[in-house]
């Protein structure tokens, strides 16, 4: 269905402030508004290909549009949640999550390999993942809350993570002078079982000695 002239907003061209008024109103979003000037400009020039080679998109994109598009209703032309219809749901049986819950409030420094084991001492069978995605689930849900010392502590280890032992130069370094870049390797000899010797080369870049 083409744009045809109504009382409510009447005959648009290509860029009109008519339509810049729509967007600042919030009646329609930019990317409506931009779908509205293609079945402006198609009503204007009637061919389907030169519409699309002048707002660069495809036919099958248009004709989409062009079977959503009621002009009475510009709604038509808003972008529709990207949400799966059928969402997968979580497989977990409740009572396990209860009993995963449970056993993780009473057991606060317990990870997920510990918790599969009393798990199975009870008769539920469950993998560590399913554990692991069980405690995630309850976490994100905002039932499941950490001790403050528990947070604190996973923080301090995280402050204490050794840095890695060499760090790669960035690029374009500049090597010019002596010492600006000199690689170290390390060769261990062992003399006898209990003879340990270590030798170290050094090789300076710039002046490649």
């Amino acid at each position: 269905m083409y744009l045809h002239p109504t009382q409510s907003y009447g005959s648009l061209i290509p860029g009109s402030e008519f339509i810049r008024s729509l967007v600042h109103q919030g009646t329609i979003s930019k990317d409506a508004a931009r779908r509205l000037r293609w079945f402006d400009y198609h009503a204007q020039c009637g061919n389907v290909w030169k519409t699309c080679r002048y707002f660069g998109i495809a036919p099958q994109t248009f004709y989409r549009w062009k079977n959503r598009f009621d002009p009475y209703d510009l709604t038509t032309l808003e972008s529709g949640s990207s949400r799966p219809h059928h969402v997968r749901e979580a497989q977990t049986p409740a009572r396990v999550v209860e009993r995963i819950l449970k056993l993780r409030l009473q057991y606060p420094r317990w990870g997920k390999d510990k918790l599969v084991v009393l798990l199975g001492r009870e008769g539920l069978q469950v993998s560590a993942s399913t554990v692991g995605r069980t405690l995630k689930r309850l976490k994100d849900r905002g039932i499941l809350t950490e001790a403050l010392n528990i947070r604190l502590a996973k923080a301090a280890r995280k402050r204490r993570r050794k840095p890695r032992y060499a760090v790669r130069l960035p690029k374009g370094y500049p090597v010019d002078a002596p010492g600006a870049l000199v690689q170290v390797d390390t060769l261990q000899l062992r003399l006898q079982s209990n003879d340990i010797r270590y030798q170290f080369s050094a090789r300076d870049f710039f002046s490649r000695s």
